[in-house]
């Protein structure tokens, strides 16, 4: 089970549509729910009814429900039929009916946050392989902070933000088997071999498919939709939601590399550097200062 992390911005969702485009792969939008199933009682009577709400109503200020196209009925009579009941067969029940949709026998995750928690989410689902994608932090800097769900637009709040992401996953993943990192420099500008040696790693079969994503990316984008706040404000709209992907629709490219020189004045590179600066550099980038 691929599960893919990273900071916003990384390129999370051209390897979800590159992996999913795999003829046994389904891979969902973003969950965000799996780390509030985790912290659920499972040995109370209505734990069941508990973890249905909680999934099918994540986050609760605008739950993000209605991106999965999975009834919540189906969901309680999945969970209703496992005995016992656990959390983790709980969640494989939501993949299962998710991957059902599209017929493919098996299932994966991408959600960046969970960049955070891959020690809790590889204590509960074992089968879960980590890939942490990662990618030049001034890049996500000046990709993140024109999204609507960007933690602020100041150099240094984006630089510690991409640190936080990106040093919590690799203390939690490196010299753990079930972790790989890919950058995503490399994999738009050599996706076939990055590709296949993520085939490797989750012992799935070569498809050439992998390399044609973009056939597929609309259709797929398409369940992307609104998200709706309790008191019926929209907090994002379904074609803000798909112009923030736009790219993801076409063949990986390497025309957004190093785009935070135009993007980014002198003295915002300055300030980013000064938090990220050892880490661009233990990743292999130069810094401009």
């Amino acid at each position: 089970m691929p599960v893919i992390v990273g900071a916003p911005r990384s390129g999370t969702t051209l390897l979800r549509l590159m992996l999913d485009a795999h003829p046994d792969l389904a891979i969902p939008p973003e969950t965000s729910f799996v780390v509030a199933a985790s912290a659920l009682d499972e040995s109370t009577d209505d734990a069941r009814a508990r973890f249905v709400d909680t999934v099918t109503a994540y986050p609760p200020h605008a739950p993000n429900w209605g991106d999965f196209g999975v009834a919540r009925e189906a969901l309680a009579e999945a969970v209703q039929g496992l005995q016992p009941f656990t959390v983790a067969d709980g969640l494989r029940a939501f993949y299962r009916l998710y991957a059902q949709r599209f017929n493919k026998p098996r299932w994966g995750e991408k959600t960046p946050d969970y960049s955070f928690h891959i020690g809790v989410i590889g204590s509960m689902l074992p089968e879960a392989r980590f890939i942490h994608l990662i990618r030049d932090g001034r890049d996500v800097a000046a990709s993140w902070r024109q999204q609507w769900f960007t933690p602020g637009h100041d150099p240094e709040v984006l630089a510690r933000a991409w640190v936080d992401r990106v040093q919590a996953a690799r203390h939690a993943g490196l010299g753990n088997t079930h972790y790989t990192e890919v950058f995503y420099e490399d994999l738009v500008d050599r996706p076939e071999p990055v590709l296949r040696h993520l085939c490797q790693f989750l012992d799935l079969p070569w498809s050439n498919q992998l390399l044609n994503h973009q056939e597929r990316a609309p259709l797929r984008l398409e369940e992307h939709r609104a998200r709706i706040s309790r008191d019926g404000s929209v907090v994002v709209s379904h074609e803000q939601r798909l112009r923030q992907q736009r790219r993801t629709m076409e063949g990986p490219s390497t025309g957004r590399i190093g785009s935070w020189r135009e993007e980014m004045s002198e003295e915002e590179i300055r300030r980013f550097e000064r938090i990220a600066g050892s880490l661009l550099i233990e990743l292999g980038y130069e810094p401009a200062q």
